[in-house]
């Protein structure tokens, strides 16, 4: 008797749709889409493009490659898409970078995903001049930064993109646990 192959979990965080009604996609649309890809157990998480699905085992870059293919021909423009293994991001929440770091209501935490291991010049801890921005450190594909809300967030987005490049994709760290948690 031939044993069943098992699937793989994984998490895809796309960047830029839904954002200022721009790029709109529905998440039923993008759900759909996973479907037809011959993904199983799909599910999406907020507004942002947060989708969370069981695949074949295969290479996340290969897995990026066809839904970035699938997506654009699909919805009619690109989006850059982070594919991640779903217990990877899990073990990421159980390491809690962010602990020991004193939170409140002006306090944001957040993660930026990078298509590519991090190679940047920029020295690690970084804190910006008047002490409202944070990155607190990187590992593998992740940056996980703290924000004052004195500090706009599309100014850490910029800065990100101006010292890691423009593959890269942020969220919340409260997101990232509700996706962990499915």
């Amino acid at each position: 008797m031939e044993s069943a192959v098992k699937n793989n979990r994984y998490v895809a965080f796309f960047r830029g749709i839904n954002v200022g009604g721009n790029k709109i996609v529905p998440m039923a649309d993008l759900q759909h889409l996973f479907g037809t890809l011959g993904c199983e157990n799909v599910k999406t998480l907020l507004n942002s493009g947060n989708v969370v699905f069981e695949s074949a085992k295969a290479r996340e870059s290969d897995l990026t490659a066809r839904i970035e293919r699938a997506f654009q021909k699909k919805f009619g423009f690109e989006s850059t898409i982070m594919v991640m293994d779903l217990l990877e991001l899990r073990a990421m929440v159980a390491k809690d970078p962010f602990r020991g770091i004193t939170s409140g209501p002006s306090t944001r935490f957040f993660v930026t995903f990078l298509r590519d291991t991090i190679t940047s010049s920029l020295k690690l801890p970084y804190r910006s001049p008047k002490g409202d921005f944070r990155i607190l450190k990187g590992s593998g594909r992740a940056l996980f930064s703290v924000t004052l809300e004195t500090y706009h967030t599309l100014d850490a987005m910029a800065f990100l993109e101006e010292h890691f490049g423009a593959g890269i994709t942020t969220r919340n760290w409260n997101t990232i646990k509700k996706i962990a948690g499915l």
